[in-house]
This record gives C-alpha cells, sequence and structure tokens, in this order.
C-alpha cells in the first residue's frame, strides 16, 4: 500500500491543507485506473506534478510519460506534432515523423493547457480518446494506439464551451475525474511546509547553508497572496538564499524580495491575475505589474522630494525636528553637511518618532507606500539606531 507522504515525497506534492489531501487521496483512487483526469487551477499551482503522480503511481508507470503543451505549439503545425506525418505531407516535411501519441504508446500523454487547442484539433483528440484512432498527416492509414490522456488548464472551460472556444463533448469526456488545485493563498497553512521542502531541496542540490527565518519574516510569507503560486514561491526561495547567502532570513529581506507587494490587502499595487490565463498571458501580466511598480516608485520619489522641501520650509524655525545649522564663524562656512540624503533621513525618523514608530501612520504623513518607508528605514539603519539607544 502507498502512504500519502509517500507520495507526496516522491512527486513534490507537499502541503498539510484538507485541499492537499483530497487531491492526494483521488490520485490513489483513479491511478490504477486507465480513466481520463482532468486538472485545473491557476498558472504555477502544480498541475504537472499531480499528473506525474497519477502516471507513476499506474500500471503504465514503466511506459512513456508524454508532456504536450499546447498552447505553446504554433496552430500550423499542431497536428502534425500531436498526430505526426509522412514525408512530403508538406513543405519541410523531408522524412516521416512520429507524433506525441505514437510515442506515448502504453503509457501517459499530458496535454497541457488544453484550453487553448484549436477546434479542429480538439473533434481529432476526442476521436483518439474514444477510440485510440488517429491519421498522420498526409496518410489515409489508420493507426491505433493505447495510451492513457491527462488533460490540465488554467481556463474555465465552463466558459470556454459557452463562448463556443471549447467542444462541450471533449470537455465532458475529459472531465471524467476533475482534481481542482486551489491557490496558494486559498492554502496559506501549505506555505511553511512548501518553504521549508525548497530551502532543503536548494541547499543540498547546491551545498549551501540555510542560517533560517524569522518569526515575522514567515510571517509576512503567509500573508502575501502569491499571484504566481507555488512556482513564485520556489523561485523567491532560490533567489533569496542566493542574494542573501549565510544571512538570516528577516522581515525586510523578505519585503525586498517579494516585488508586488508583500501586504495581503495591498492590492493597490497589484493587477490580479485572472483565472483562465495561458502561461505566456500570466508572464506577460506579470511584466506589466512590474512596469506599474516602476512607475509607482517614481511618483513616490517625487512625492518624497516634495515632501522634503515642505518639511524642511515649515521646521527651519524650529530646532525641535531639525538642529540649527553649524557655522565656523572664522570662516564662515557651514560645519554641518545639510545633503538632500541627510535631510531625507532626518525626515523619516522624525514621522517615525512623532508617530511612535507606527509604520503605517508615518509612511501615511509622509505620503509615501509602507514598502518604501521599510526600504528607506533598512538604507539608512534607523532601526538599528533606535536599537542602540
Amino acid at each position: 500500500m502507498v502512504l500519502k507522504e509517500d507520495i507526496q515525497e516522491k512527486y513534490g506534492i507537499y502541503g498539510e491543507s484538507q485541499a492537499v489531501r483530497e487531491i492526494i487521496a483521488v490520485i490513489k483512487q483513479v491511478a490504477p485506473t486507465d480513466i481520463t483526469v482532468l486538472i485545473t487551477g491557476e498558472s504555477g499551482v502544480g498541475k504537472e506534478l499531480v499528473a506525474r503522480a497519477i502516471h507513476g503511481e499506474s500500471k503504465r508507470a514503466d511506459g512513456p510519460f508524454v508532456i504536450v503543451n499546447s498552447g505553446a505549439i504554433p496552430e500550423g503545425i499542431l497536428e502534425s506534432e500531436l498526430f505526426g506525418h509522412e514525408k512530403g505531407a508538406f513543405t519541410g516535411a523531408i522524412e516521416t515523423r512520429k507524433g506525441y501519441f505514437e510515442m506515448a504508446d502504453g503509457g501517459t500523454i499530458f496535454l497541457d493547457e488544453i484550453g487553448d487547442m484549436p477546434i479542429a484539433t480538439q473533434v481529432k483528440i476526442l476521436r483518439v480518446i474514444e477510440t485510440g484512432e488517429f491519421m498522420r498527416v498526409g496518410s489515409s492509414q489508420l493507426r491505433k494506439v493505447d495510451v492513457r490522456v491527462i488533460a490540465a488548464t488554467n481556463k474555465n472551460l465552463d466558459e470556454e464551451v459557452k463562448r463556443g472556444n471549447f467542444r462541450e463533448d471533449l470537455y465532458y469526456r475529459l472531465r471524467t475525474v476533475n482534481i481542482y488545485i486551489p491557490p496558494l493563498r486559498e492554502r496559506r497553512e501549505d506555505i511553511p511546509v512548501l518553504f521549508e521542502k525548497f530551502v532543503a531541496q536548494f541547499c543540498e542540490r547546491n551545498k549551501v547553508a540555510f542560517a533560517g527565518i524569522t518569526d515575522d519574516a514567515m510571517q509576512i510569507l503567509i500573508s502575501y497572496h502569491w499571484p504566481g503560486n507555488v512556482r513564485e514561491l520556489k523561485n523567491f526561495v532560490e533567489s533569496i538564499l542566493v542574494l542573501e547567502s549565510g544571512k538570516v532570513i528577516d522581515a525586510n529581506m523578505v519585503r525586498k524580495y517579494l516585488r508586488y507587494g508583500f501586504n495581503q490587502f495591498d492590492y493597490s499595487r497589484n493587477l490580479p491575475i485572472r483565472y483562465g490565463k495561458s502561461g505566456e498571458q500570466a508572464d506577460r501580466e506579470l511584466i506589466y505589474r512590474a512596469l506599474v511598480d516602476i512607475k509607482s516608485d517614481l511618483i513616490e520619489i517625487r512625492n518624497l522630494l516634495g515632501n522634503f522641501i515642505e518639511f524642511f520650509a515649515r521646521q527651519v524655525s524650529s530646532p525641535l525636528a531639525l538642529p540649527e545649522a553649524k557655522i565656523d564663524l572664522k570662516t564662515g562656512t557651514v560645519v554641518e553637511n545639510f545633503s538632500l540624503v541627510d535631510m531625507e533621513k532626518r525626515m523619516i525618523k522624525a514621522a517615525l518618532e512623532r508617530f511612535n514608530w507606527n509604520k503605517r501612520l508615518a509612511a501615511r504623513a509622509l505620503k509615501i507606500s509602507e514598502r518604501t518607508l521599510y526600504r528607506k528605514i533598512k538604507e539608512y539603519g534607523l532601526e538599528e539606531e533606535r536599537q542602540k539607544r
């Protein structure tokens, strides 16, 4: 008997949430059969891992496991890639070639992003699923394969059927069993487990040591909305372990590397990733969000400079916030340095002290985001100065 923990370790489907437990239970039920499975969920949740687990625990485990990214293959050559072609079938077909279905004979074919597949190709996929029969492009000979089909999509196929973008008969044939993988933000209890696993894997693979993570840093990770899901968390772990090598990961480091906002309620700086996007569309949205962040940072810098000018003008006559300039009476020169950087540091420090280090109120008074404030506090070492008092 295969234990749940064995499947999770073997295929990397980590987590302790009810959702993950249910997914593992379904894998154990469907794997020994040849039933068609549809895996749904947002980009980055781990649909391929589930497909690999189903194949690996099946009677076809010794056969091939062929992955086809339906959305990445141009429509003009998709059928040739799936079903193969004969020599001379089209310009450039200089030799006979097997397609993915023939390559997967005796094993499993994983049709990823099937929601992006053209209608004309969907008809032929349905025929293969039902009869195992197909013809190569340019051939009249009927061929037969013994292949199990597992499909996946990040699209809402119910809606795609209603819009006429996906065949209803294929949809119902695929979703004999539907495994839905929730986004990471809906199973936050899995985040510490995934973090620890990714850290252990990376450190073992790269022979590096992990110095640890603070409680407040882990709390930020749990609160973050993870638009890129498990894939984003894994990339985050690898980046921070390399760039902050040998250091204990603290809250400021986490905020620095979570590029799209660390507060789960701070959605104003983050465009949503809608369910039903292809991987390429999701990547374009990530790039667009990065550009939006850059624009926002430039606006905040402009606001900070404006606040500095206003703050300095208001405080020149008050020795409480800013000390008076020290002048060498012999030479008439200013001894104390009043550079913009120095004044910005003083302004931020004054705002923090005014609000008893309540960063949210201080950021609001300075008209900048909390993220920018945290960055400035770290840049000027204000937290360290405060602790030394």
